[in-house]
């Protein structure tokens, strides 16, 4: 399974990106355990710790770059789309199966929309503020962001968070093989 997973860009040294540190290692724990493949916007941020964190445990990293620019040292795959950020962010989301939001702002709203106009499950950790959190508080019957009802956004904490995914690929499976 090919997961997407978005967030803060910026330093991962400083807040609230450093915050995150913990809830990302075992995000990409649950990820590399499961030999799933993370794809990431490829730069800095949330994106540069999920890759880090993932390569440490033996997991392979896709990045989605804007422009021609070079993205972080964790990559095994580069990909330089020469496109800006958000359009950039849509061939992210085309790219995956599941998307996992942890903060962001944005940029990282833009992806949950996109994620959820392409009919991408998304996967909002609970806690870890910007858009993650602020949408939150929308969502139509706690799972929609609108009466089309394209996709769930599911909202979890990072303890809930493998077997969600594992159900997930379920379902997806399931729906590749009936189509």
């Amino acid at each position: 399974m090919n997961i997407g997973v978005i967030g803060y860009s910026g330093n991962p040294n400083e807040k609230p990106i450093c915050d995150l540190e913990n809830i990302i290692s075992k995000i990409a724990k649950i990820i590399s355990d499961n030999n799933w493949v993370l794809f990431s916007g490829g730069r800095n941020g949330v994106m540069e710790l999920i890759s880090r964190e993932t390569k440490k445990f033996g997991g392979k990293t896709i990045g989605i770059l804007p422009w021609e620019i070079d993205g972080n040292e964790y990559l095994d795959v580069s990909i330089k789309t020469g496109l800006d950020f958000s359009m950039r962010s849509f061939v992210l989301v085309k790219s995956v199966d599941v998307v996992i939001s942890v903060g962001g702002e944005i940029g990282t709203g833009i992806e949950i929309l996109g994620a959820y106009a392409n009919e991408k499950p998304v996967i909002l950790i609970k806690g870890t503020g910007g858009w993650t959190d602020r949408i939150q508080k929308i969502l139509i019957d706690g799972e929609y962001l609108d009466n089309r009802r394209l996709a769930k956004l599911y909202i979890t904490d990072i303890d809930e968070l493998e077997i969600l995914l594992k159900k997930l690929e379920k379902e997806i499976l399931s729906e590749e093989k009936n189509d």
